[in-house]
C-alpha cells in the first residue's frame, strides 16, 4: 500500500525550527530580566539601602520578564509556515 508524504516532513519533533528558536530568544529575554533585577544590596547589614528599590529593581525588570514569557506562549502557539 503507497502512502503520501504529508505536506510537514514528520522530523519527530513536536514544534519546528522556527517555534525553537524563537523560544530561545524568549528564554534569553526572561533571563536579562532577572539579571536586571540583580544588586542593590547593602553593605553593612545593620545599614538599609534604598538602591533594592530602583525603578529597574522594581517596574522595568518584571516587565521584560512578563514579556519574555508572554514571547515563549507566542513561540510555542506560532504556526509554522506553509509549505508547498
Amino acid at each position: 500500500m503507497v502512502t503520501k508524504k504529508s505536506k510537514k516532513e514528520d522530523n519527530g519533533f513536536a514544534l519546528g525550527k522556527e517555534n525553537y528558536r524563537l523560544m530561545a530568544i524568549g528564554f534569553g529575554i526572561i533571563v536579562i530580566g532577572f539579571l536586571l533585577m540583580l544588586g542593590g544590596k547593602s553593605e553593612d547589614p545593620n545599614e538599609f539601602s534604598e538602591a533594592i528599590f530602583s525603578f529597574r529593581r522594581i517596574t522595568l525588570a518584571p516587565v521584560i520578564v512578563l514579556a519574555g514569557f508572554v514571547f515563549e506562549i507566542w513561540a510555542i502557539m506560532k504556526k509554522p509556515p506553509a509549505k508547498e
